[in-house]
This record gives C-alpha cells, structure tokens and sequence, in this order.
C-alpha cells in the first residue's frame, strides 16, 4: 500500500499581510495619511512573527519598497512613531567596521521577541484638534484710511 503524502500538493498562496479590523478601525490608523500606511504595510511585510523588535528596514530600502524619496520616507518613519504604531528598538549606527547598520523597528500590536507585551499605543492616540480661531478685531491703520497725513517740512 502506497500511502499519500498529507497536504503535500498544498502549498498555499504564499506569505501575506493582516491589517486586523480593531488596527484599522483605530483613530490613529483612520486619520494616516497614505504614505505612511504604505510604509508600515512594508515594515508588516518584513515582520516574520518571531523577529519583533528586529524588523530591519532602512530608509533607503524603504524608499524603494515604496516608490518615494529617502527623505520623505523618514518623514512618514516620524509620524508611525508619533502615533505609536512603531517604536524604533535600535538607531541606525557604524558597526565595527565602518559599515552602516541600519534601524532595527519594533511593531506595538505584537509582543516583543524579548517576551514584553505589546503595547498598542496607536489604541491611545488622541487626535490633535485644530484650537478653535479666535476672531480678532480688524486692525486700525492710523490716519491711511482717513487721509490725515502729516507734512513735515513742507
């Protein structure tokens, strides 16, 4: 009796990225502009389930993984930190040999490869509201508007 290999022929659709419905559904996540969506979908991509605090993704990687310019791609590295869905675990540095390592992210919606819980901070994020305008009065330009100009040595 020949037997069958279990699910041999089943090789599935590949590796894929789950944006969760809670993340999307996030204050934080709705008001992202584009750009930085697209680049924390890269660094989702890189994040392989045990290296957490490892994902490595430089800004000239980033900038061609998602089709934009390395400075404007450091920009959109800010604003994912500054709504704490990333946390940058190790700067970019010269390693011992004069060669550039580059940033190692942590991603808040996971638990850490060093057992720490995660944080989900982008859950706590207020959204800054503009401060409401304040109507001044207008401005009196003395004596433009009236014609009341004073010669001097006329």
């Amino acid at each position: 009796m020949v037997k069958k290999p279990y699910k041999g022929h089943k090789k599935g659709a590949g590796r894929h990225v789950q944006l969760p419905e809670w993340l999307q559904a996030s204050e934080a996540w709705r008001t992202l502009p584009v750009g930085p969506r697209a680049l924390y979908v890269e660094l989702k991509r890189r994040f392989n389930g045990s290296n957490n605090g490892r994902v490595i993704l430089s800004h000239r990687d980033a900038a061609k993984a998602v089709n934009a310019h390395r400075n404007t791609v450091g920009r959109w590295f800010t604003e994912l930190e500054d709504r704490g869905f990333i946390v940058m675990a190790q700067a970019p540095h010269l390693g011992p040999s004069g060669i550039g390592k580059s940033s190692h992210w942590t991603l808040t919606e996971y638990p850490t490869d060093n057992m720490k819980p995660a944080t989900v901070d982008f859950m706590r994020w207020p959204a800054k509201q503009k401060p409401p305008t304040t109507k001044m009065a207008p401005r009196h330009n003395e004596g433009a508007s009236t014609g009341n100009f004073r010669v001097v040595g006329g």
